[in-house]
This record gives C-alpha cells, sequence and structure tokens, in this order.
C-alpha cells in the first residue's frame, strides 16, 4: 500500500473508533489530525495539545489491521482522556477506562511488532565480560563525550570496538 492509501485507511479507522467515543460521552470531540510523521520502534504517538495522532508508516504497513484494531484507538484514547480529564498519567484509570470499557479494546501500553525494518544501526562496545550493542544515540554521545556507560554485571566502561 502506498502512503495515501495507508493515510486513507487509518482515517476511517480514527473515525469509526471517534464515533463510539462521541456516542459514549455528552460532549462531541473533534477529530484529531491523524499523519505519518513517526519514525523510529514507536508505533504511534498522540499530541494532547494538538490534537495530532503520529502514526509509523513501515510499522502500520507491515502490521495493518493490528494497528487498526489497537494502535490507532490506544493513541485515540489519549486524546480523549485528555479532552475529557485534562492532564491525567497516560495509561492511567481514565485511559484504562476509556480503552476497555469504551472502546472494548484491551489497555495494553506496548506493542509487539517486529521492528526489525525500522531497528537502527548499532555499534559493538565490550567490556570484560562480554559484547554490548548500542544505538546509534547512545554511540554519538559517547563520541560527544557526553556520557560513559558501564556493563551491569562486571562494572567496567564499555569500549568501543572499532573494527565492526
Amino acid at each position: 500500500m502506498n502512503q495515501e492509501t495507508l493515510l486513507i485507511t487509518a482515517t476511517q479507522a480514527l473515525n469509526q473508533w471517534l464515533k463510539i467515543i462521541n456516542n459514549h460521552f455528552p460532549k462531541s470531540m473533534p477529530c484529531p489530525d491523524i499523519n505519518f510523521k513517526l519514525r523510529g520502534k514507536s508505533a504511534g504517538k498522540a499530541y494532547l495539545q494538538l490534537n495530532e495522532i503520529r502514526l509509523n508508516p513501515v510499522l502500520f504497513a507491515e502490521n495493518h489491521q493490528a494497528f487498526i484494531d489497537d494502535v490507532i484507538p490506544h493513541e485515540l484514547a489519549h486524546l480523549v482522556a485528555y479532552f475529557y480529564y485534562g492532564r491525567v498519567k497516560p495509561h492511567g484509570r481514565e485511559w484504562q477506562y476509556i480503552m476497555e470499557q469504551v472502546l472494548g479494546v484491551a489497555a495494553k501500553t506496548t506493542h509487539q511488532f517486529d521492528v526489525s525494518s525500522v531497528a537502527g544501526k548499532v555499534f559493538s562496545y565490550r567490556c570484560n565480560c562480554t559484547t554490548h550493542q548500542l544505538s546509534i544515540r547512545r554511540h554519538n554521545n559517547i563520541q560527544r563525550g557526553k556520557a560513559l556507560y558501564s556493563c551491569r554485571h562486571c562494572k567496567c566502561q564499555l569500549q568501543w570496538i572499532k573494527d565492526e
């Protein structure tokens, strides 16, 4: 599916979930904006003040039905909780109520998608007991002198293996 088709599908799903919300609550919630501006390993993210949902286009294309059934209602529930209850815990009682009682969706806080297609480059580091794989962000922080990382087991500072 191309990005335009994905956006149409996501928008249709969002509208169906929003209809359930607006039938449940006395005050109608405006339709959030939805786009594919999210990168990395996150499936979706709700921007409360913007009334916006950002989805990961790669993960959406690979997990189409799971996004419709789980990710879109998950992110919408964050916006709904903010709209009706104000600032509350991200996965607190209000969010759980919206997910389970209003939308009828299990209130899971993380996804289990294969993220190998969106996984970033990793760098090998060693300590006295094993080899560690660090993300590009952690690697860059070490190279810029902004961070040092130690092994949780042997407590030795990690050293970059430059050959790999």
